[in-house]
Parts: structure tokens; sequence; C-alpha cells
């Protein structure tokens, strides 16, 4: 699996060449590119404080892209959102003492062909994962997760709906999904779904992807996406969730305030609650920020 895994990489890589060596009047005429650098953080001390609290330094950096190109009947588009950021507590009897506070990789791409005005039969590809290892608690000595533990990759085929590069709709009656486990002590506990011992899982099923962002005042910027999966086989009425809600506040061209709200729902992750109890929960986190951004981006002429 390992070298399909490398095989479909190499395969968006090559397609991503293919698109960025189309001559320079192409790059002026039918690409609209937009990145997004963002670093926010706090820092707080306590010195006699009556109500406590402990010395720490929090720090979030991010990065997102997007790429959209339309010609003739062709339409691809690509994103990418990168984000590590963690909190450094000043604490000598913390195991961990650096916690997690976002972690995020996430690639998607889609290619499509139109056939009206406004539809387009597509290809949709996306990948997901994270940078380094996650704790449930601060004293915990075991990870729960890392990188490629968990990953995923979806490939979907169908009906895409564009009305412009800021909305989308995407259905699909012929989608996979891919999970994947490389840790050994992860997978041979089974995590995430996958068979103990396993190191991927499969799964067929129907796919549906909504994208949508907009400029909702000056200096306020929304962005959004709504995914969900059923599998045929196991479970289909038990449907896989994602969705994400970002809104982003300018101060001016350098400085920014942003809120992120995620809820993610899989039937086949097991999460462990206050109470001792084991099962499918829906996970939810919400992350607020000020600090500084800074953007790149061209028009289509």
């Amino acid at each position: 699996m390992r070298y399909k895994f490398t095989v479909v990489l190499y395969f968006l890589i090559g397609l991503n060449q293919y698109f960025l060596s189309q001559n320079k009047q192409d790059s002026v005429t039918y690409w609209k590119l937009k990145t997004l650098f963002g670093l926010n953080g706090t820092q707080s001390s306590f010195v006699n404080w009556n109500a406590g609290g402990k010395n720490n330094i929090s720090l979030i950096g991010s990065i997102s892209a997007s790429a959209y190109f339309a010609k003739d009947q062709l339409n691809w588009s690509s994103d990418v959102n990168l984000a590590l950021g963690g909190i450094l507590y000043f604490d000598p009897n913390q195991n961990n003492p650096i916690q997690k506070t976002d972690d995020r990789i996430d690639l998607s791409s889609s290619y499509g062909v139109k056939f009206t005005k406004k539809f387009f039969i597509s290809v949709v590809q996306g990948f997901k994962t994270q940078f380094v290892k996650g704790f449930s608690k601060p004293t915990d000595l075991n990870f729960v997760s890392r990188f490629m533990s968990p990953g995923y990759f979806n490939f979907a085929l169908g009906t895409d709906y564009i009305k412009d590069d800021n909305f989308s709709i995407f259905a699909s009656p012929m989608a996979s999904k891919t999970t994947f486990v490389f840790d050994d002590s992860l997978s041979a506990l089974g995590a995430f779904g996958v068979l103990p011992g396993e190191k991927n899982r499969l799964e067929y099923g129907a796919f549906f992807k909504m994208k949508y962002n907009k400029i909702l005042m000056k200096n306020v910027e929304m962005k959004s996406k709504f995914e969900l999966f059923s599998n045929y086989v196991s479970n289909p009425q038990n449907i896989d969730v994602n969705a994400e809600l970002i809104f982003i506040f300018r101060v001016n061209s350098l400085f920014s305030s942003s809120a992120q709200c995620n809820l993610i729902y899989d039937d086949d992750v097991n999460i462990l609650d206050n109470n001792g109890n084991t099962g499918p929960r829906t996970q939810f986190k919400s992350v607020l920020g000020i600090g500084i951004s800074y953007k790149l981006e061209n028009r289509r002429k």
C-alpha cells in the first residue's frame, strides 16, 4: 500500500507540473491564485497570582493556498491548508510541556470537464493527516495519533456544480475512502477503524462535498467546507461528517484575527469520554487567533 500511495502522489505532482508548464499567457489569463500566511500567538505569565495559572507561550502558524484554473471546457481547482500550533507550559512537573492546539495537513484537488454551463464531470481527490504526535491529556505518556496515523485519502468520480471559484457542490455515487495507520502501536490497537495489525482500511461508498467562500463585508471573509461520506458495505446510515467554518477579520494588510470551527463525526473512530466509556463521538474544535497575516493574490483578466 505504501507503493500505491507513492504512485498516487507522483501522479498528482505530475498533473500539477503539467499545468504549471503551460505558457505564460495561460498563467496570467486563466489562473486565479491566492495564498494566505498567518502567525498568531499569546504569552501569559503569573507572579503571586491569587486566581492561579501556568506560565505559557502559544503560537499557531498556518498557510492556506488555492489555485483555480478555467479554460474552454476544462476546470481545475486545488486547495492546500496547513497549520501547526501549540502551547508551551513552563511547568517542570508536566510530562508533555508542549500541547498541540492545531495540527492539519489538508490537500484537495478537483479536475472537471464541462458538459453544461455550470455542470462538470469531475474527479475529486483529498488527503488529510497531521504533522506531529498528539496526546489526549498533558499528563499522558502514550500518544494517540501521529503523522499518517491516521491519514485519509479520498477519491471520487461524479458531477460538480461550479457557480464560480467561491462556490461548488460535488456529488458522487462512486467514491473510495482509505484510512492509513502506519504506526505499529496504533495499528495493533485497531485505531481509527483498521483491523488490529493492519495498516490501512479501504471503504467504498457515496461522497458529497460543498465549498462556499464569501466576502461578508469590508475586511471580513468567510470560508467553509462541508463533506459527507457513506460506506455502502458497513452501516451506510452512519454517515461520516467533516465540516469547517473560518472567519477572517482584517485590521489592515498585515494584522488580522480569525475564528475557526471544525466538526467531525466518524463512526469508525472510538473516543474515550470522561466517564470511561468508549464509542463514536462528535468531535468539535474551535480556535480563535489574533496575529500577523499576509495575503498574495492574482486575479484573472
